[in-house]
């Protein structure tokens, strides 16, 4: 929960939220998979907080039992996904959800030889003609261009991975085109999107329930987090600067930010006095909490709720990671755009999909009312950028490992690893499957969900 005073008077609990849980599914020439449930038991998808239930059927219409069955099935494709990205190497296009429960899994490869080995897991296999790398590298050439030239009118733009393309959102078609050839990526594939919507920074100056930077702006405690036994939240880079003040929602004093990063990143962190204590909770409905297991990265297409200082508790869809967000104040780039509503005052709270923590809230457009679109910085180029371990529900040993060679081929639990990441661990190598922050619970050789033994 957001800054409620504990029985013990002033010790606050900060809040957090979670993700989804996945269950492992091998790929083709790999060892036998996993039992399905194993993933989803070590992740917490057979187990999703009551809150995270309740908002989904609401938000995504689903009927009673759907949301359980969506978030099972999310978990067992996004370790598919990751199994079969590492099989498929240089020809990976990407994957993505559709369904509204059956989360059906596709992956999309730029060789026809692969669609027997997809199908083999269970996938629907789009052949398509650039691989992700391809689209990764021209979304680049548009991020440099940014830099450049000015980007009021093509507020966004980001891999679109159905769609095999890289796609600029404009106001106008003139501009996008301008973009493009400013950018040197015409005839690379990469489609326009006209639309009158200009994504805001999600901020006020008004009082409300949540943290206030300096006594005045007002944001959302995102992620309970630690370094150096220090306690402190995640939260978003344009909330405040190094060395601001906070204070709780009864104006209590808080804490200071730490380090931040705005614009190019949307991220920052807070150390907090004594009197407040980190927690795995998060503030779901009706004061309901919900707890965060882990961060494991999801996949486009799924389900993900927000909660906000403003706004409460919403859900909806992930559409596409690797997004790129002109506001006023400057552009953000590798955020993630969802369906989800918010409103001003969300900024830096957290978003989860199951229990896994995905991200804290950047901005947007629209507002919960009418509907809108949403953008978060994902949680685990904070924790990596700012040396951070995630608080969270299950055990967790160890502190972020130091960036030298020799630790990053040994697995080391705190450290944030990427999919396709090898380490050593017991004498054996691993391949990473899914994108999360490692913790002392999950050994490579304990979590087939999160690691493919090679």
């Amino acid at each position: 929960m957001l800054g409620r005073h504990t029985a013990a008077g002033r010790r606050v609990a900060l809040t957090a939220l979670g993700a989804l849980a996945l269950t492992g599914v091998t790929s083709a020439g790999a060892a036998e998979p996993p039992p399905a449930s194993s993933a989803a038991q070590t992740l917490g998808a057979d187990r999703p907080p009551a809150a995270v239930l309740r908002a989904l059927e609401r938000d995504l219409k689903l009927k009673p039992g759907q949301a359980a069955e969506r978030l099972v099935n999310e978990a067992e494709a996004g370790v598919r996904a990751g199994r079969l990205r590492n099989a498929l190497g240089e020809h990976f296009a990407g994957a993505w959800l559709r369904g509204a429960t059956s989360a059906e899994l596709t992956v999309a490869t730029t060789h026809a030889a692969d669609v027997s080995a997809i199908k083999a897991q269970g996938a629907k296999a789009a052949v398509v003609k650039r691989p992700l790398t391809e689209l990764q590298a021209v979304k680049k050439k548009l991020d440099a261009a940014a830099a450049r030239v000015k980007t009021r009118d093509t507020p966004v733009w980001y891999v679109d991975v159905p769609t095999n393309r890289v796609v600029v959102q404009a106001t106008k078609r003139s501009a996008a085109t301008a973009f493009i050839e400013a950018a040197g990526v015409e005839g690379k594939g990469v489609g326009v999107r006209v639309s009158a919507e200009r994504p805001r920074l999600l901020a006020d100056l008004v009082g409300g329930d949540a943290y206030y930077i300096e006594g005045s702006a007002r944001c959302s405690i995102g992620f309970s987090v630690t370094k150096d036994q220090q306690q402190g939240f995640a939260s978003a880079g344009h909330c405040g600067s190094p060395g601001d003040s906070t204070a709780g929602s009864d104006m209590a004093e808080q804490g200071t930010f730490q380090a931040s990063t705005f614009p190019d990143k949307d991220m920052s962190w807070v150390a907090v006095n004594s009197n407040w204590t980190a927690t795995a909770d998060v503030e779901g409905e009706d004061g309901q909490r919900t707890q965060v297991t882990g961060s494991v990265q999801a996949l486009v297409g799924a389900s993900i709720c927000r909660s906000g200082s403003t706004t409460g508790w919403h859900c909806g869809t992930i559409e596409q990671h690797d997004t790129s967000v002109s506001y006023s104040q400057g552009t953000v780039n590798g955020v993630t755009e969802t369906t989800v509503c918010a409103e001003p005052g969300d900024s830096g709270g957290p978003y989860v999909s199951g229990t896994q923590a995905q991200g804290v809230t950047s901005g947007g457009s629209g507002d919960c009312t009418d509907g809108g679109t949403t953008f978060y910085q994902p949680i685990n180029p904070i924790l990596s950028d700012f040396g951070l371990v995630l608080k969270t529900a299950s055990a967790q040993a160890g502190t972020p490992a130091p960036e030298d060679n020799d630790a990053a081929e040994t697995w080391t639990a705190g450290r944030v690893y990427e999919a396709g990441t090898t380490v050593t661990h017991a004498g054996v190598r691993y391949q990473c499957v899914q994108t999360h922050q490692a913790q002392g619970a999950w050994s490579p050789s304990a979590t087939p969900a999160l690691w493919q033994r090679l």
